[in-house]
């Protein structure tokens, strides 16, 4: 080794000076990086960034999330169609669910949050900047009430700030805990009341009260997320994800009264038939179902519908376009492309669902319903990808994903860009629980109303608590 110079460093100019000065620049710039991005690594939930969908719960996604201190976990939906974090909290009478029954007679008890257990928690003031409802005095506790589509469904309470225990998404699993303002709902109504929510709704969405936004205003995440949506009802949520090089795009569409993740369709084929209609479409993960005004839900229902080989039928559904299918077959449904602006394309892997009406009697519908005034992709056109929200950029992204290695495009055996049919075996997609019969209720603020539907609890909710 050379000798060493008056900065530690070995005689300038020789071969050892210059091995040492990259060493050391590599060391300042680690050093660097860490200062500066220790908090922008992707982060997701303290339990994991599983979620897994419910479809007694409504068919949306859930996961477990954890606040204040000590903490408590929650088991939330995830909805991109509104803004609002809320938990059960210091509950009036009958405005919440304390448990869960199963048919096994087994009862799940659900916590309930309550500012006053929490040594990290603090009401939010009528003064706060985060507080834009009608309050009573300055010096009140900041109220809120969301009203929500469907079927009269709300939550009422105040606004509260506690700690929201995160983990960074990768193999150091770091904990990240940030402050979040969220509602302390004491009073729910309707399809919350019923299962659809029952554990706290974590809203998603553009406003400055969403958790993204949150995150990235507490500069812990980058102001975007992803969620993959599985064919096996299974997902995983990432927050601060800047997606993938290989991801399609679309850009939002901005200078709405009420920002959301709003897009739009240029193009439509179904099968052999195509169109140039077009329509702005809400990607909302709080939406079941995808619903569609016309001209295009009349052009891709009628299409399929000219297309498919089996028999129609009807039962009592807001499904229109429903075909009778033995249990045992394999059936083939034309292809759903939608093209967005900017011309990139966004193949519909699930456009069916099997319905068992019952006892040995199987049929699929186009999951597909017909809206008078929004439209909405909801969580069934989502499945099969993982959905970038990317709010620094303002576009969303999309590629297909098995939520387990995004390194492999697809576990299905079909590639729907290659082909104006899909062959899909109605038992694999019987099992993975696409057998509700009527679509239900969904919490997002932006859905349209549905029929009424009593959320029937079964073993699969047995078997996902005990594995979380």
């Amino acid at each position: 080794m050379g000798i060493l110079g008056d900065e530690g460093l070995p005689v300038k100019g020789s071969v050892e000076y210059y091995v040492a000065l990259a060493h050391r620049d590599r060391i300042i710039r680690g050093r660097h990086l860490a200062a500066s991005n220790d908090q922008l690594f992707p982060l997701t939930f303290s339990g994991g960034n599983d979620t897994l969908r419910i479809p007694p719960l409504g068919h949306l996604h859930y996961a477990y999330v954890s606040v204040g201190t000590p903490s408590l976990s929650f088991l939330v939906a995830l909805d991109t169609g509104s803004d609002l974090f809320w938990l059960p909290c210091d509950c009036k009478e009958g405005g919440c669910i304390r448990s869960l029954p199963f048919s096994s007679g087994q009862v799940l008890l659900l916590n309930i949050y309550s500012p006053n257990n929490s040594t990290t928690s603090e009401t939010v003031s009528c003064t706060n900047s985060l507080c834009k409802h009608r309050c009573p005095s300055a010096s009140s506790n900041c109220p809120y009430k969301v009203e929500y589509l469907s079927y009269n469904t709300s939550s009422t309470g105040i606004l509260v700030e506690d700690v929201l225990h995160l983990i960074t998404d990768d193999d150091q699993l770091r904990a990240v805990n940030t402050s979040i303002t969220f509602g302390c709902g004491q009073s729910q109504t309707g399809t919350f009341l019923e299962g659809g929510a029952p554990n706290g709704l974590f809203g998603l969405g553009m406003d400055d009260l969403s958790v993204p936004n949150t995150l990235a205003r507490n500069g812990v995440a980058s102001n975007s997320f992803s969620m993959c949506f599985g064919h096996d009802e299974l997902g995983r949520i990432t927050f601060g994800n800047n997606g993938s090089s290989y991801q399609k795009e679309t850009p939002f569409n901005v200078g709405q009264a009420h920002p959301t993740y709003n897009v739009s369709i240029t193009q439509v084929a179904v099968g052999r038939n195509s169109s140039e209609l077009g329509l702005s479409v809400i990607f909302d993960s709080g939406t079941s179902f995808t619903y569609l005004t016309d001209p295009v839900y009349t052009f891709i229902s009628k299409s399929f519908n000219s297309q498919v080989q089996n028999k129609r039928t009807s039962f009592d559904s807001s499904f229109e376009y429903c075909y009778e299918l033995s249990p045992t077959l394999n059936y083939e449904v034309p292809s759903v492309n939608l093209t967005m602006k900017g011309g990139d394309q966004y193949f519909v892997t699930s456009p069916t669902l099997v319905v068992d009406i019952e006892e040995g009697n199987v049929v699929y519908c186009l999951g597909l319903v017909k809206s008078e005034d929004i439209s909405i992709i909801g969580q069934n056109f989502m499945t099969g990808y993982r959905i970038l929200f990317d709010r620094e950029r303002m576009v969303l992204g999309w590629k297909e994903s098995n939520c387990y290695d995004d390194k492999n495009a697809n576990t299905q055996a079909f590639s729907p860009s290659n082909s104006p049919a899909v062959a899909v075996n109605s038992e694999a997609t019987k099992r993975s629980g696409s057998n509700s019969s009527i679509p239900v209720a969904t919490p997002s603020s932006h859905s349209p109303e549905l029929k009424s539907f009593t959320y029937a609890l079964t073993l699969l909710l047995v078997s996902f608590f005990a594995i979380v």
